[in-house]
């Protein structure tokens, strides 16, 4: 019961996200999405369940899926983005997408430019993404542009914008509302 109360807070929380961007933005061809930072072990599999049913995107389902360069990755490489997905590239090969998470325009477009496939704008203010995914999408229209950091269903909607393809959220799979179950046996 618990899987099940579980998985279902996470359904309805991604169904009620749908929905609502759906109602205010019927044109927006862009998606939800739940971040990378779900429960570990074989739960994350439940929780990446519920974010499917819910009508959610999956960020990933492990490691193997797609490299995700952060901060930390990139300082490894001296602060050199470029290099950072060089690297990343060479391991990876060319079946792998490779995403790199950005501060600023400056990193997102040299991301871009490095042959990053995803560009994750992190910590943004609503306008500052919405102008920064604009200049990007207009210079790098093939990549796909995440809107991530701090978002939660009552702010997404100020994320909403052409220039943005996925907008993350990490409370779909962290603190969610677990649903009540009850199994009672009735003669």
């Amino acid at each position: 019961m618990n899987t099940i109360s579980r998985c279902s807070g996470v359904a309805t929380s991604c169904y009620l996200s749908c929905q609502k961007i759906k109602k205010m933005f019927p044109d927006w061809k862009g998606a939800i999405a739940g971040t990378r930072k779900v429960t570990p072990g074989s739960f994350r599999i439940v929780e990446k369940y519920g974010l499917i049913v819910g009508g959610c995107n999956t960020h990933r389902l492990d490691l193997s899926q797609m490299t995700m360069l952060k901060d930390n990755h990139i300082w490894s490489c001296g602060g050199d983005i470029t290099r950072a997905v060089a690297l990343a590239r060479s391991a990876a090969g060319f079946s792998q997408k490779i995403e790199v998470e950005c501060q600023s325009l400056k990193e997102a477009l040299e991301a871009a430019e490095a042959g990053a496939d995803v560009v994750m704008l992190d910590n943004y203010s609503p306008d500052e993404l919405k102008k920064e995914a604009e200049q990007l999408k207009e210079r790098y229209p093939h990549v796909i542009v995440e809107a991530s950091g701090g978002i939660t269903h009552d702010t997404m909607d100020k994320y909403v914008c052409d220039s943005v393809d996925i907008i993350s959220r990490g409370d779909l799979t962290q603190g969610y509302a677990c649903l009540d179950y009850s199994l009672k046996i009735q003669k």
